[in-house]
């Protein structure tokens, strides 16, 4: 695997982390998991953390209930260990794009970096679109970039609406937006598409972007990349202005 294809496995893996401390027992999940770390970070060569994952679960296996966040810690501290020299080795371009749970400033930082690159056009897709949006996240893109906004009328948050107004009655002339909302439970996806060029997809909508877990935003490559913008183009011209 190359530098950059390990730092997106390990910071995709991390994302989806099974919480140990909601159990006294393995959970199938959690088996699942670590088995996953293991063969990732032996593919990657990073024989050291490999070995502590898989002794600690060896461990977990059979621990006691009082052992279970000691045995957990120590794995987890290998796989994040594993991630900071993954994303060292990383290409410059694709290096902060996971997010560790409740670095907000972290998140802005890095979804920022994506909207920054928006020449003509920034497309957010949020079923669960609230406010921050516009916010938090909006202004980061160039002034003459046109940010579109594509939420779920049936997950929109009723804080988006005024915040559509309020930015729009700021910004008459530059910083244009249009917002939209699809057919009721029609989006699944959280992406930003970029000049319709473009696809980055975020693991978590922006409204709690790694608040409560770890988050991540990554580029799709290949052959993906014009069937997702075509298949939001529809969506889009199916949708209805706020």
């Amino acid at each position: 695997m190359s530098p950059e294809e390990i730092y997106t496995n390990l910071g995709q893996l991390l994302a989806s982390a099974p919480n140990f401390r909601e159990s006294d027992r393995l959970r199938p999940e959690e088996t699942v998991w670590m088995a996953k770390a293991y063969a990732l970070l032996t593919e990657a060569g990073m024989v050291q953390e490999a070995a502590t994952v898989q002794l600690q679960m060896e461990m977990l296996t059979d621990a006691l209930p009082h052992l279970r966040s000691s045995y957990a810690g120590k794995l987890m501290g290998a796989v994040h260990r594993a991630m900071a020299v993954s994303e060292l080795r990383a290409p410059t371009a694709v290096r902060g794009a996971f997010i560790s749970a409740g670095n907000a400033f972290d998140a802005m930082v890095a979804v920022g970096r994506v909207l920054a690159e928006a020449a003509t056009s920034a497309r957010i897709v949020d079923p669960y679109m609230d406010e921050k949006a516009l916010t938090d996240f909006a202004l980061l893109a160039a002034p003459t970039a046109k940010i579109e906004l594509l939420a779920d009328s049936a997950s929109v948050k009723p804080s988006l609406k005024p915040a559509v107004t309020r930015w729009q009655a700021q910004y008459p002339s530059d910083r244009s937006l249009e917002p939209r909302l699809s057919t009721s439970r029609a989006l699944h996806d959280r992406l930003i598409i970029i000049d319709r060029l473009q696809v980055y997809t975020l693991t978590q909508s922006l409204n709690a972007f790694a608040s409560r877990s770890p988050a991540s935003i990554v580029r799709l490559e290949g052959d993906a990349v014009p069937l997702k913008i075509a298949a939001y183009d529809s969506f889009w011209l199916a949708a209805q202005p706020i």
